[in-house]
């Protein structure tokens, strides 16, 4: 299974918008391989794990044609990781590619978001080429050649934010982010379907911050915890690359100090464009 981590940032993107911080004016002046996209990655160029607002940037730099894309994970439905609004381009006069239906997996609020976004402009040829599925917690799915199983982000009140398991060919990927701390109960969800990682992507949006039992993201100490409960359930092992990633502006996540604190921690740090393959 081959990973592309397209963008690493958080929300805000880093640099930030709107910033002026320290931060943000120092990683401007580095340039832009420091600069971090909001999140998005693919596995084998044919599964996104979420669509954002980069999208199209993330295509130009990658070199991937996204007429190649055959499914979407969406974890949940605000804008920095489902830019609906694009898909009203997939097809018309504006893309030509060989027909396939693109299948977009989510909760029952992306669904909605991508009828509010595409309402006014999306055409009907377009539309019967886009499947929207809706995705409940604690449940496996067979998604195309992949193994998904679905459990729930520590993320929203509004709706039911979903993180994915998603397996081929006896390797897996395991993916935790946008969320805070993990119930226990949901790894041992994967612990009973047999769940085993080889790579796992770790939100830390706090860096070296500890997010703490009721926020919305993790930092490193988070990070410790959750890579503790993988462990005593045997989903990772000793081999199992264990990654950070989603910084926000507000940790100084430089490529230099993130890929120090993970380092101290026995992680390794995701950048814009890194690839792995399991």
């Amino acid at each position: 299974m081959k990973i592309k981590y397209l963008g690493t940032g958080a929300a805000e993107g880093v640099p930030a918008l709107f910033c002026d911080c320290e931060y943000c004016k120092n990683i401007r002046s580095l340039g832009e391989s420091e600069f971090r996209t909001r999140s998005q990655v693919i596995l084998d160029d044919i599964i996104s794990v979420d669509f954002p607002p980069e999208a199209y940037f993330h295509s130009l730099k990658s070199g991937l044609s996204f007429a190649r894309l055959k499914y979407l994970l969406i974890t949940h439905s605000h804008m920095d990781h489902f830019y609906a609004h694009d898909f009203i381009l997939r097809g018309y006069k504006y893309a030509k590619f060989d027909g396939a239906v693109l299948n977009i997996y989510g909760n029952a609020e992306v669904e909605k978001v991508f009828k509010e976004c595409t309402a006014r402009e999306m055409k009907p040829e377009i539309a019967e080429k886009i499947k929207l599925n809706v995705m409940q917690p604690y449940t496996a799915y067979q998604v195309g050649g992949y193994r998904v199983l679905t459990i729930p982000a520590n993320h929203s009140k509004t709706e039911d934010a979903l993180l994915f398991y998603i397996e081929k060919n006896g390797k897996g990927y395991l993916h935790l982010y946008d969320t805070g701390r993990v119930n226990a109960d949901a790894f041992d969800f994967l612990k009973s379907n047999n769940a085993k990682a080889d790579a796992v992507s770790f939100d830390c949006t706090f860096g070296e911050s500890d997010g703490g039992e009721n926020a919305r993201h993790m930092g490193i100490n988070d990070c410790l915890l959750m890579k503790d409960l993988l462990y005593e359930r045997a989903i990772i092992e000793n081999k199992t690359k264990l990654i950070i990633t989603h910084f926000s502006h507000n940790c100084n996540p430089t490529q230099a100090h993130v890929s120090d604190i993970a380092s101290r921690y026995g992680f390794t740090a995701a950048y814009d464009g890194m690839e792995v393959e399991v």
